[in-house]
């Protein structure tokens, strides 16, 4: 059951946790006393410390009204300097002095992440608070992240989120030390992506006629549905989310979830009648086919998309491919036969294994979902497990890297509560609060060395039933908080109740920034 502070946010702020920091770091040492910014603070930075100060100073400055100049030193200091952990941070607060420190900028910022939220939550708004007292209570912090890859991940393709939305998604993720955006790109019912050489992939691919709106009974919306990024917005998005230090990996789905793409271009599938971009929900039995000129196609695709994108990581998606129209195309079985595969299973593997030589001939390396293990794993690739722990422990027992993103604990379209009545509709599934902070990345049964191929884990936002980026927010928090609390603190810190008690204050600092999180309540966690 929910502990009683989180039924409603009733108590006052000070009869709230002092420090309540999420995700928890590393180790807190409180001492005595408080440091109190006011109208003469100054940040201390060098050049190479310049552009975080600058972050701090833009989110402080609106909430406190003061200058917060940058100058060579200041009460606030930050400092580059070796002997840190990767991505950790150490910050001290005294009564005269803040100090953060660490061995590379994005260290620093994880340090100011945890700063703010040592202030009053009024510090997360956008409004001057006149007469608050901007108090910091006196500690030692050090910090490090658990796993290298804590991501979120967003599908754009059922339903469009202009770019404002994925700026603002992106800071979200930045407060809560994620430092990875999985971008879902393309799928049945749309195509986001400009790609120059393609432009009817926009033209058409990017727009369809209606949406569903219920699988069961079917119904529809009745309006049209689209939007695409030109690549100037990609740039602009990446550029943003890299001064959060967070990476942009696209998705570009391939063969299946290739609707869309084959209604822009027809000689992409495998039937002679052109079809529309689906509006439908559920899997599409749409897949592209195989001949060497949509091999050109794709990897012509993923020439731009790598100009966009910096990430080492290129997901090409791979789940979901149904082989229906494959086993029943003499074409793709002469193909078969040309090429010396067994079954249709080998074949996926041999589409996604030409897409891995491509990826990697470029400097890259191809993530994909479970499905990518059937007909047996490409060599570089790395596999993003979201089917049970069968696929896992599979790629790591032979040496692949692997995100988790399990459904059980990490889909965040899925309810919240078992009193659907009360929620939006949503595509299923029951996955509380509670759930989301008891998941485990490594599996029991891994071994040490096997766990070392864990990268960490992301939680997924799928948009069937989620039409704007309001329901993203409430289908994303506060579960978000708690696989960042997941990703990043030690498993032996982390603590169920003690994540409950530092909650309410972080649900005040959300309502500051206008985030529609969805509030937990006593029933989450029941059966009734």
């Amino acid at each position: 059951m929910l502990t009683a502070a989180l039924l409603g946010l009733a108590l006052a702020e000070s009869e709230l946790p002092a420090v309540s920091i999420i995700p928890q770091p590393v180790s807190v040492k409180p001492t005595n006393g408080f440091f109190q910014l006011n109208h003469d603070t100054a940040i201390g930075a060098s050049k190479a410390e310049r552009a975080v100060a600058n972050y701090l100073a833009q989110r402080l400055r609106p909430s406190t009204g003061f200058p917060l100049p940058i100058q060579s030193q200041g009460s606030i200091q930050l400092k580059l300097e070796k002997g840190h952990p990767n991505e950790g941070y150490r910050l001290s607060v005294t009564p005269t002095k803040v100090e953060i420190r660490a061995s590379a900028p994005n260290g620093l910022l994880y340090g100011v992440q945890s700063l703010l939220q040592l202030f009053p939550h009024q510090a997360f708004g956008d409004k001057a608070y006149q007469g608050t007292l901007w108090t910091l209570p006196c500690l030692e912090i050090k910090d490090q992240p658990r796993f290298a890859w804590r991501g979120a991940h967003l599908d754009v393709g059922r339903h469009f989120m202009p770019k404002e939305d994925v700026k603002r998604y992106i800071d979200l993720l930045a407060m809560h030390k994620l430092n990875t955006f999985h971008f879902h790109l393309t799928e049945d019912q749309g195509w986001r992506i400009e790609i120059k050489k393609y432009p009817k992939l926009t033209e058409v691919g990017a727009w369809r006629k209606d949406t569903m709106l219920k699988y069961s009974p079917k119904t529809y919306s009745g309006q049209p549905h689209g939007g695409f990024y030109t690549q100037d917005e990609i740039r602009e998005i990446v550029a943003y989310a890299s001064e959060r230090f967070i990476t942009v990996v696209p998705e570009i789905e391939m063969p299946g979830h290739a609707r869309a793409a084959i209604a822009a271009y027809p000689e992409l599938g495998n039937l002679p009648n052109k079809l529309d971009v689906f509006t439908d929900w559920g899997v599409c039995e749409d897949i592209l086919n195989v001949e060497e000129s949509t091999i050109t196609f794709m990897q012509d695709v993923l020439t731009e998309v790598m100009d966009l994108f910096p990430s080492k990581f290129i997901h090409i998606g791979g789940d979901e491919a149904p082989k229906k129209q494959w086993e029943q195309s003499p074409r793709v079985q002469a193909r078969m036969k040309e090429l010396g595969v067994k079954d249709e299973h080998a074949l996926q593997s041999w589409f996604i294994g030409r897409m891995d030589k491509f990826l990697d001939s470029k400097g890259r390396r191809l993530i994909g979902w479970s499905e990518i293990l059937e007909g047996g794993l490409a060599p570089g690739a790395a596999l993003m497990v979201w089917l049970g722990n069968e696929g896992a422990m599979t790629a790591v027992k032979s040496g692949h890297d692997v995100v988790m993103a399990q459904t059980s604990h990490t889909y965040f379209d899925y309810y919240q509560t078992r009193k659907v009545a009360t929620e939006p509709h949503s595509i299923g599934g029951y996955v509380p609060l509670s759930k989301v902070y008891s998941y485990e990345p490594i599996l029991p049964e891994m071994t040490a060395e096997q766990a070392k191929h864990v990268m960490g884990a992301q939680f997924q936002i799928w948009t069937e039933y989620i039409p704007n980026f309001k329901r993203v927010e409430y289908h994303a928090f506060p579960r978000g908080a708690a696989l960042a609390e997941v990703v990043w603190s030690p498993k032996e810190a982390r603590d169920l109740e003690s994540f409950r008690a530092r909650l309410p204050k972080h649900l005040l600092r959300l309502d500051e920034m206008q985030v529609g999180y969805r509030m937990p309540n006593a029933f989450d966690d029941t059966d009734d």
